[in-house]
């Protein structure tokens, strides 16, 4: 078989080795890799019979289902641009996606579509919408018209005349995943094809993944740990078992109801799943469990290990703009239990000083990632690109002397240390980013929110530790006017009205004004968050 090196071509090689095995299984039907195969090459014509041109950005603004699946893999046999985005986020954010990458085509269904009729407007670039299903009597079409856009049913779309597309090679563009950035607005994070290949190669290595493997996807798809269960299981020709689940019980059951042999998932789902009872049929078919999106308690971990003791753990420690860094091989979990493991296959993980150069052992400093995963940059943001993406030194650790071209590399802008025996130990962030639920929330970010209510003066958001979340997203606020009352309830309800329910924050504190500046003139959040924690201890 010819090594896949384009993203569509995992499902595509696959389908030519074993067309009648199952790739995908939903609440309602299962999907063999010769039907994917095809839906895929049907969704790719009907975007060149849109005239859709080489990496034009594709929207898919789904939960997890079918037509998810179908465009993501679709859009890049084009020559597109699939652009993810979390059913989560409220209608302004995913606006703001759209306009900031110029989406062109937007995949909803109607439901969804009517919730983004008040934010589309303002989407100047978007030029047609590919509706899953036909509007129902309980939603009504009440969208923008069709002069605005184009609008096509899903079925009428597959249909579309075959069209010869554009020349693909793996060094073109193949997703743009968005991941919030610590001045507040998301960054879109651009994958090539060779990005994603190369990550589905190199995880499916470690975690062993084979043919007769049933993955569940249950992290949202516009993660890349999450998009991960695709490729991995389409490399290898496994079952993926799309879940959109409400409560951890649905897990638990359609673990024992599909025989999920490998599941990755976050923290806070790990310490719901822990706490419950699991069916039988969970032990006898579980593989492997993979943690990643932040630390796994070492508690959760052993009553995780208590309920399956047959399947291994597998801890990872990664970033979007690079896939998966290090993972910590299972042999190694009692001895190092507070590891983040050593570099994944076809990865360089290096510690470097601010200077560039290597740190000793058990000296702290930048984990920088080098190789094939490193993503292309931020889409259209050249200055955050240079801020994260660098040029390597010509003499730094794997650096070919001699070489003129210069290596650029993900410097993560977390603080790690690394032992004597290689393994690498993760000790903070060096920005203020937060990770709760297993999402990364920019501080920023929540406080242009809480801006944009006109409920408060001044504020400032933190993250605190927290043994399920993470990361607790607290705020401290001061009063539109001096004298007059904070509205903490009213200011809550608007933050759940405009925010997903991982960024609403656990708390928000009413001060006065002004909040303290640092030397700079900036409100000193540092300190605002060390005297929240100073307080709440005493």
């Amino acid at each position: 078989m010819t090594e896949s090196i384009l993203l569509p071509e995992l499902i595509t090689l696959t389908a030519l080795k074993t067309p009648q095995a199952i790739a995908l299984t939903t609440p309602t039907m299962k999907l063999n890799y010769t039907d994917l195969s095809c839906l895929v090459r049907q969704f790719a014509s009907g975007l060149r019979h849109l005239g859709l041109a080489r990496s034009e950005r594709v929207a898919i603004y789904l939960e997890k289902r079918v037509e998810t699946v179908v465009a993501s893999f679709g859009t890049p046999a084009a020559g597109g641009v699939f652009v993810p985005v979390n059913p989560l986020l409220k209608p302004a954010q995913v606006a703001f996606i759209l306009q900031d990458c110029q989406v062109r085509v937007l995949l909803t269904s109607p439901e969804r579509l009517a919730l983004l009729k008040d934010v589309l407007g303002a989407c100047h670039d978007l030029r047609h919408v590919v509706l899953t299903d036909d509007f129902s009597t309980t939603v009504a079409p009440d969208v923008p018209t069709p002069q605005a856009f184009g609008m096509t049913l899903w079925r009428d779309f597959l249909e579309s005349p075959t069209k010869i597309g554009h020349r693909v090679i793996d060094t073109d563009m193949a997703a743009i995943l968005y991941t919030s950035g610590s001045t507040g607005k998301p960054k879109g994070v651009v994958l090539s094809h060779r990005n994603m290949v190369a990550g589905a190669k190199s995880v499916a290595s470690y975690l062993e993944n084979e043919a007769q493997d049933t993955l569940l996807a249950a992290l949202p798809l516009s993660f890349d740990a999450g998009f991960s269960q695709l490729t991995t299981a389409f490399h290898t020709g496994a079952r993926v078992v799309l879940l959109n689940y409400l409560m951890p019980r649905d897990v638990l059951n359609a673990m024992a109801r599909e025989k999920v042999t490998g599941l990755t998932a976050v923290p806070p789902l790990y310490i719901q799943l822990a706490a419950l009872d699991w069916p039988p049929a969970i032990q006898e078919n579980l593989r492997y469990f993979a943690n990643t999106g932040g630390r796994l308690p070492r508690e959760t971990l052993t009553v995780l290990r208590q309920r399956v003791p047959q399947a291994k753990p597998f801890l990872m420690y990664g970033l979007t703009e690079a896939f998966r860094s290090t993972y910590l091989p299972p042999e190694e979990v009692d001895r190092r239990p507070d590891s983040i493991g050593k570099a994944i296959p076809n990865a360089e993980i290096l510690v470097l000083r601010d200077d560039g150069s290597s740190c000793s052992p058990e000296e702290p400093g930048e984990l920088v990632h080098r190789g094939a995963l490193v993503g292309m940059g931020y889409w259209n943001d050249a200055a955050k690109t240079a801020e994260r993406y660098k040029v390597l030194a010509g003499d730094a650790p794997g650096r070919q002397p001699g070489l003129p071209l210069p290596e650029y590399a993900v410097f993560s802008g977390d603080t790690v240390r690394q032992d004597a025996d290689g393994f690498f130990y993760f000790i903070g962030r060096r920005d203020e980013m937060m990770k709760t639920s297993g999402y990364r929330v920019s501080p920023t970010e929540v406080e242009e929110i809480l801006y944009a209510t006109q409920l408060v003066g001044e504020c400032v958001a933190f993250g605190v530790a927290h043994p399920t979340l993470g990361h607790a997203i607290h705020v401290m606020a001061t009063p539109v006017a001096a004298g007059s009352p904070l509205d903490l309830t009213t200011l809550l309800s608007a933050c759940r009205l405009r925010m997903p329910a991982y960024m609403v924050p656990a708390g928000i504190e009413a001060v006065a004004a002004p909040l303290p500046r640092n030397p700079n003139g900036k409100i000193d959040r540092q300190k605002l968050a060390s005297d929240w924690v100073t307080r709440h201890a005493a």
